[in-house]
């Protein structure tokens, strides 16, 4: 990863909320296949922030299951979640590399996943939030 990128947790906390806002705008403007690739991005800096907290060297990874294996260690209750984050690893691939999901991304698959994740979403919040005046671990 470049140099410049944060290693503090709040920092990708505040881009993981503003993809989780781009998503629902995105949907209401009738564009699953963006609303899903924001989702992916909202949920990879969600998780992120979360390892990053726990101590984990910030790696360049897309792969919502590889970064989920790693919150395993810090949380097991986070299994619940993994195939939803399996699925919407596909929304990534799904707007950047052709012939991934044939027929293309539906509003109501982005909305199913995002309902399935927003239970770790909020998890992970309750968590950062729980220490953000706490100078422990960053």
């Amino acid at each position: 990863m470049p140099r410049n990128n944060s290693l503090y947790p709040f920092d990708w906390l505040r881009i993981a909320r503003k993809d989780l806002e781009r998503v629902n705008r995105l949907l209401e403007a009738n564009d699953p296949e963006a609303a899903g690739f924001f989702l992916q991005q909202a949920v990879e800096k969600f998780l992120k922030a979360f390892l990053l907290y726990n101590g984990w060297k910030l790696q360049r990874v897309h792969d919502l299951e590889v970064l989920l294996n790693e919150a395993l260690t810090h949380e097991a209750s986070f299994e619940q979640f993994r195939a939803a984050c399996q699925r919407i690893t596909q929304f990534y691939m799904s707007d950047r590399y052709p012939l991934v999901l044939h027929g293309g991304l539906r509003e109501d698959d982005v909305r199913r996943s995002l309902n399935e994740v927003i239970g770790l979403v909020e998890r992970i919040e309750k968590e950062l939030a729980s220490i953000s005046g706490n100078s422990g671990k960053t």
